[in-house]
């Protein structure tokens, strides 16, 4: 098997300059693939480390061919025009992982109508907008894939309470997945969903849900990276509609040792969210203690994240 499986692919990631978008596109460039870096962050920012140009750098290292394109996914015409550029730029369009998204936890009297607006935007509309952008070079793909980072439809209404906004938004993602995989299925077009069994190490959890200990008892981005390696490199008309768990997936290729994909080895992992028995908050607080106060969160902790988010 060649060394470079993906040689000539090209991949359109969105949220690419840091976390699971990041680990994602590594890993697609250590087979050779061409990455479309989509992001907002041009500028270094101490809570949100890594830029589209780091990233670039950090591809081209791997051994892939980057394309950093400054995106606010929020804009129409502009996920249109990098769609485009990426076209011209590599000849086509063969996987889009939609992997932005925008985090709010809180209960609605602590939701102002701006934030709502922001998951839904960024979770659930940019996911519509950036899939339609890309069907028609999708369609050209001899292995066209679509990886959406959205939970499993478990609609238990204990998953929704205290979170709602956000909730509702990632599942409109998940909705999105199985409508998509339903509507592109004559055409072979695989559209699935990814997401992980345990809290990330990323910088939504970093930031919002408990600091440095959190980290601690988190995975590494790699695994959702290695996941989603598995599923974009299947041929496209194998598997459709699926909602995939990053454990499951690689436990089905052999893999049975996840210490290397923990922070810390021989910590209890946090379960993340949406995946599990509801309410996880209680197994936060039983390993953070005081460090889950994060919480209790109001209008101050609703913004963009780096995904699972």
């Amino acid at each position: 098997m060649s060394e470079q499986p993906l040689c000539g692919v090209t991949a359109f990631v969105t949220g690419a300059s840091r976390g699971i978008g990041l680990a994602i596109a590594l890993r697609l460039a250590r087979a050779g693939a061409n990455i479309a870096i989509a992001a907002k962050t041009v500028l270094p920012d101490p809570r949100l480390p890594g830029t589209i140009d780091t990233a670039a750098r950090a591809v081209e290292e791997a051994g892939g061919r980057a394309l950093p394109i400054r995106l606010d996914v929020r804009d129409a015409d502009a996920i249109a025009e990098a769609v485009a550029r990426t076209a011209a730029r590599f000849g086509g369009i063969d996987m889009l992982i939609n992997n932005a998204g925008a985090i709010h936890l809180g209960p609605l009297e602590h939701t102002l109508p701006k934030r709502i607006d922001l998951v839904w935007s960024i979770n659930a509309r940019a996911t519509l907008l950036a899939a339609r952008a890309c069907l028609p070079w999708l369609r050209r793909s001899a292995n066209p894939h679509v990886l959406n980072i959205c939970p499993p439809l478990n609609l238990d209404p204990q998953w929704l309470a205290g979170r709602v906004a956000y909730a509702v938004s990632k599942y409109a993602m998940s909705l999105v997945t199985s409508g998509l995989a339903a509507e592109w299925a004559d055409e072979g077009i695989a559209v699935n969903a990814l997401w992980p069994k345990t809290a990330i190490a990323t910088a939504a959890v970093r930031n919002l849900l408990g600091g440095e200990k959190a980290i601690e008892h988190c995975r590494i981005p790699e695994i959702m990276a290695d996941a989603a390696f598995t599923i974009l490199t299947r041929p496209s008309r194998e598997a459709s509609g699926r909602f995939f768990i990053d454990e499951d997936v690689l436990r089905s290729t052999g893999v049975a040792d996840f210490d290397r994909y923990a922070v810390r080895s021989g910590v209890e992992l946090l379960p993340d969210f949406f995946v599990g028995e509801p309410p996880e908050v209680e197994r936060w607080r039983r390993i953070l203690g005081a460090a889950v106060d994060s919480f209790h969160l109001t209008e101050k902790h609703a913004r963009p994240a780096d995904g699972p988010s």
